[in-house]
């Protein structure tokens, strides 16, 4: 059961769940910060829990974190922890995975709000029409998607193993790419496939422009250019970029990277990482405007009240589940 001395601090600590997110904060965290991460360790203990916070969340909740990584490995670790509960920092898509991984546990996320914008852009009905029309053809569907629009799809994949699950796909199938269209351009540039390309996107990618990164360029020559897949920009920059990685290929690429300066073109929070585990190099980002504000939406506070309240419980539906299940598992067995 729950220690007493949690709900005694409440008043300290926060009255309404809401905080200041780590990307506003400069690195300057609100001074009850040390109290909560206190108390979380606490909590984590008493409920049998772990935090996994993807690498777009404020640098608090990394910093507590048992897991930080990026899609893939979050699901990968969701499946192996022998916790009961599992606080999933990142959004909705996200924590319906670990949920429907692991049916016999407590699944939580601190904002039910933390949705994506990505994924909101394809819905079932569209995918089963798609289907419909073209009954040879095969659905890919990027990790960003629902559990809904999952149960539809025939394969899943993330930025990290695109052209691997795309390269398992036999070459006569016609193949659909959902929901995001910069995605999908650079893993049929990459795979040579004739692929149909939805028409969705990711606002927090999108605000990377090319005039910003060749401005950065120009100032720091000798810094290398990384650049997420779903940058908006990336038509224009595919070829001028150092490396086009996914956030975890950019973490680790960096560790071990002779350079000393970057331009990272993805959501800012993955800079916290960076900067943390490489104290001795210099991250720029392509631009100050790429934040997600669903990712913001966790912050410590709703961390803390997420362990404290049980909240909030993320569910899926078991006739979904077990659709959906079906191409996130042809995924995993690639990987």
């Amino acid at each position: 059961m729950i220690s007493t001395q949690h709900t005694a601090h409440s008043a300290q600590i926060s009255g309404n769940g809401h905080g200041t997110n780590g990307h506003a904060t400069n690195g300057h965290e609100p001074p009850h910060y040390g109290l909560l991460r206190e108390k979380i360790a606490v909590l984590k203990q008493e409920r049998n829990a772990v935090i996994l916070a993807h690498n777009y969340q404020e640098g608090a909740i990394q910093d507590v974190a048992d897991c930080v990584g990026d899609s893939l490995n979050l699901a990968k670790y969701a499946r192996t922890t022998d916790a009961d509960t599992i606080v999933f920092c990142g959004v909705h898509f996200m924590a319906e995975t670990a949920a429907m991984l692991n049916p016999a546990k407590t699944v939580l996320i601190p904002d039910l709000g933390a949705g994506c914008a990505l994924a909101d852009m394809v819905i079932a009905e569209q995918v089963r029409q798609w289907k419909a029309a073209h009954p040879d053809g095969v659905v890919l569907c990027y990790i960003n998607t629902s559990a809904a629009v999952k149960a539809e799809c025939d394969y899943c994949c993330t930025s990290s193993n695109g052209v691997r699950v795309i390269e398992s796909i036999p070459e006569d199938k016609e193949i659909l790419f959902i929901p995001d269209y910069y995605l999908g351009s650079y893993l049929k540039a990459k795979t040579k496939r004739a692929i149909h390309l939805w028409k969705g996107y990711c606002p927090a990618h999108a605000v990377i422009i090319p005039e910003k990164i060749d401005a950065l360029r120009e100032q720091c020559p000798e810094a290398e250019f990384l650049m997420h897949p779903e940058c908006g920009c990336l038509t224009k920059q595919m070829d001028l970029a150092d490396q086009i990685l996914s956030t975890e290929g950019m973490v680790t690429y960096v560790r071990s990277s002779p350079a000393k300066t970057f331009i990272i073109a993805t959501e800012n929070g993955i800079l916290h990482r960076m900067r943390k585990d490489n104290p001795e190099k210099t991250f720029l980002p392509a631009s100050e405007h790429a934040s997600c504000h669903y990712m913001q939406r966790n912050t410590l506070d709703k961390l803390f009240w997420s362990l404290v309240r049980l909240q909030h419980r993320v569910t899926v539906d078991p006739a979904i589940a077990k659709r959906a299940l079906i191409p996130i598992e042809r995924m995993m067995a690639l990987t």
